[in-house]
């Protein structure tokens, strides 16, 4: 089977309407030009000239000047009806009626007389009044102009050839010229196919902004998507093997451990209940895991209602209070009545996620303030604690998946750096934003922004 490329089929379809062009046009132009008017006219010319070089000749020169004339493929002849004056040949081949002749002679000689010859149909006889020693004539001359008008079709093949082999020749270069790109393309993406996505097109001319200059920009921001993907999918897999690696490990040590009687029996619920706390670990970034899954897809439920905001974050408050009670942490609430549009379960996940972010990284007998402001244009919510804070060059990364701050790692094992980018997915959802103020030492402050205009 015989694969066909663009290339030829560009280069075929267009040297196919060419031709066929050309043969339409070979076969119209008879039709589509006014052979009678253009002829008539170049024989009026003709005719009008021959009579006005006799009469300057004199009668005793026609005959010589007529010789010069011997290569030309005409016939004349001069009469005034009634007898011959000259005719060129022996026997002429004009056969023309006295009553034209008499046609003739009312004329000008401006204004000749063109009639069609009965026996061919491509010939023409061609009448003008002149003088000739003193009498007056009608000089009447047959031409036949169909070898001139196959010599204009034979021109008008030829330069239609031309125009196909120049056309030709031309598209063959533009099709070069368009359909590489496209080459280019096809290569690059079976590169992607094959699992490189660092592939990119380059353009040619920068400022070819063409549908072919979009296409391939908007290939290069695919594959640069794309590589995006693959390394946060490499990474994801890295993440969440190392996340789950390190409770198995601890896991299977000391239940091995147990197992071996390696741990004195009084020591073993202490660490049983080090094997419980690494099982909750896992748990949890089962949870988060799933549910990050179910934000990620196109089917996740998404119920917004209308809902009193400062009443959540009571109740939110509430939820964790084992957490800040365990730590002998203040929190102060500074909550105007307000109502917001959104889906209530899933801001209850953000909520609860920022103020035990809060309370994790705050020192034991800390202040976290929990305060609601609302604008012309807008609701905040700022969960402020003052606890480690965060250094500069994390807050950028601080909603990426599995990212984690060095500091709060070491603060605590609980946490597996899904918290936050769940946060943020759940905010992306509702078309809200969340901005992120801290400093080493000093706290951190959390604001998320709600459109008033929901």
């Amino acid at each position: 089977m015989i694969k066909k490329s663009l290339y030829l089929k560009f280069v075929g379809t267009f040297i196919g309407v060419v031709i066929v062009s050309i043969c339409l046009s070979y076969v119209l132009t008879p039709y589509s030009l006014d052979q009678e008017k253009i002829f008539k006219e170049e024989l009026s010319k003709i005719s009008i000239g021959l009579a006005e070089v006799i009469q300057m000749a004199g009668p005793e020169d026609i005959p010589e000047l007529m010789k010069e004339f011997d290569d030309v493929e005409f016939d004349v002849i001069i009469t005034n009806g009634r007898e011959v004056f000259y005719q060129r040949e022996e026997k002429s081949s004009i056969h023309i009626k006295q009553d034209e002749i008499k046609e003739i002679l009312t004329h000008t000689l401006n204004d000749p007389v063109v009639l069609m010859d009965e026996n061919q149909s491509s010939a023409r006889i061609v009448g003008v009044p002149i003088h000739v020693s003193g009498e007056n004539y009608a000089l009447v001359t047959r031409i036949d102009y169909e070898d001139e008008f196959e010599d204009m079709q034979q021109g008008i093949f030829i330069s239609l050839l031309l125009v196909l082999l120049v056309g030709s020749l031309l598209i063959v270069l533009a099709s070069t010229y368009l359909v590489n790109p496209i080459r280019n393309l096809t290569l690059a993406a079976r590169k992607i196919a094959k699992g490189d996505f660092s592939v990119r097109v380059e353009k040619k001319n920068r400022k070819n902004q063409d549908e072919v200059g979009e296409l391939i920009d908007s290939f290069n921001h695919m594959t640069a998507e794309l590589e995006k993907l693959d390394t946060m999918r490499a990474d994801f897999v890295s993440n969440v093997s190392h996340e789950i690696q390190s409770p198995l490990t601890s896991i299977k040590g000391f239940t091995k451990a147990i197992m071996d009687d390696v741990i004195p029996k009084e020591n073993q619920k202490e660490y049983l209940n080090i094997i419980y706390q690494e099982i909750e670990r896992m748990s949890r970034l089962s949870d988060n895991l799933l549910r990050i899954a179910s934000l990620d897809s196109e089917h996740h439920p998404y119920n917004p209602t209308s809902y009193r905001l400062d009443e959540q974050l009571r109740k939110s408050v509430l939820t964790t209070e084992p957490l800040w009670h365990k730590k002998n942490i203040t929190i102060n609430l500074d909550l105007e009545p307000v109502e917001v549009y959104a889906d209530k379960d899933l801001m209850e996940q953000v909520w609860l996620n920022l103020i035990t972010n809060a309370i994790k990284y705050s020192e034991d007998g800390g202040i976290i303030d929990i305060g609601i402001r609302i604008t012309a244009s807008r609701i905040r919510v700022q969960v402020t604690d003052y606890g480690i804070g965060i250094p500069e060059a994390a807050i950028g990364n601080l909603f990426s998946r599995f990212y984690k701050v060095d500091r709060a790692r070491n603060r605590s094992d609980e946490g597996n750096g899904l918290g936050l980018s769940i946060v943020k997915k759940i905010l992306t959802i509702h078309k809200f934003s969340i901005d992120v103020k801290s400093e080493e030492g000093v706290g951190s402050t959390f604001t998320v922004k709600i459109p008033t205009n929901q």
